[in-house]
């Protein structure tokens, strides 16, 4: 789980981030983020029904969606808000790969520290 501090829970800021944010894909990944006004990172992740109707399935999306950005939330810049959208074939990825996809497109945002 990631600390209650680095989620985004509320409808209007993860609308704000929609709105304002920069949007980048990688894989079966979108994500957007916009600059917030704190000194920490907060995130949101959507996983529709487009994906899977099953519940079971579209938790452990997000449970290895906030494990993959748990393990770099110590190596990326302070201060943004992010949203984090799976997209359908995730539910056929593994751990690994969900990994690699969230390391990659945080480098193409360019918000990791090295």
């Amino acid at each position: 789980m990631l600390a209650k501090e680095n989620c985004l829970r509320k409808k209007k800021d993860i609308e704000r981030v929609f709105k304002q944010g920069k949007g980048f894909k990688q894989g079966f990944l979108f994500l957007k983020i916009a600059k917030n006004d704190l000194t920490l990172n907060r995130f949101a992740i959507v996983v529709s029904k487009k994906i899977s109707l099953k519940a079971v399935i579209r938790n452990k999306i997000k449970r290895r969606l906030r494990a993959a950005t748990r393990a770099r939330l110590n190596e990326m810049e302070q201060g943004w808000d992010t949203v984090i959208v799976a997209q359908q074939g995730l539910e056929n990825e593994n751990f690994k790969k969900i990994q690699e996809t969230i390391d990659e497109i945080f480098k193409k945002a360019k918000w990791l520290k090295n």
